[in-house]
């Protein structure tokens, strides 16, 4: 049998694509959640599902809504850039389907804006939802102007490189939680919390049973009927020392 070098690719189907490494690497496709079920969510504030996740899985407040528009429900495409780079950034708009949030990870380099108004226009005639950037931006006024949900830690003048490398649609960090694609991005005017499709279903469920359960109270409250017994009912179980 004739040796064959490691080297050699002549014997060796050639293909056009190339091996996604770490670091440099696109995924085009990924499962998105039920449209119903992001149309549920998007009944609720942000707040509410926070609660209902335990308050576990809300975003750093540091990101704040920066457009007049401020409120976005769909899911997650995930981008993670090189530090002052934001090549895929400009690769998401041809990924991301109508409706999707784009969430972008900047390993937490904040000189550099990874998003403007060109890109933001770009993105709104593709039929995306709207950006949650754990970064900065600039041109706002552009920005505003295209209407277009956007969500940041801040703005600057300093535009970005577009050499890469980056990451598109793998799990990333933003706002101190891991965002898988696909996951359920809810943000409005209160912040931004993050909804895993594991339990999306089960936090709509909780979501509706406490509205029903909360309804009369949120009323009575808004009335000024209320009682703080139930303070004092922790306070006591909890061991409190009262000094009268």
């Amino acid at each position: 049998m004739e040796a064959v070098s490691l080297s050699d690719t002549s014997k060796k189907p050639q293909s056009s694509q190339i091996s996604p490494g770490p670091g440099f690497r696109i995924k085009t496709k990924f499962v998105r959640p039920n449209p119903a079920l992001i149309a549920k969510i998007a009944e609720y504030e942000t707040p509410d599902i926070s609660d209902m996740l335990n308050r576990m899985y809300t975003m750093s407040p540091g990101i704040r809504g920066i457009s007049e528009s401020c409120r976005v429900v769909g899911p997650a495409c995930t981008v993670k850039v090189y530090p002052g780079d934001n090549l895929m950034v400009h690769k998401a708009l041809d990924v991301a389907q109508p409706g999707d949030v784009i969430v972008i990870d900047t390993s937490e380099s904040y000189k550099n804006a990874v998003l403007g108004d060109l890109v933001t226009n770009k993105a709104k005639h593709r039929g995306v939802a709207g950006f949650v950037i754990d970064g900065l931006v600039r041109d706002i006024e552009g920005i505003r102007e295209a209407g277009l949900p956007v969500f940041s830690r801040g703005y600057t003048p300093f535009g970005p490189l577009h050499r890469g490398p980056g990451e598109l649609n793998y799990p990333i960090s933003c706002g101190g939680l891991v965002v898988n694609p696909g996951d359920i991005i809810s943000a409005d005017i209160n912040g931004i919390v993050v909804i895993r499709q594991e339990f999306a279903e089960h936090t709509v469920s909780s979501l509706a049973s406490h509205r029903e359960e909360l309804s009369d109270y949120i009323a009575n409250v808004k009335k000024g009927i209320f009682s703080n017994e139930w303070v004092d009912r922790l306070l006591t179980q909890e061991k409190c020392g009262v000094d009268d």
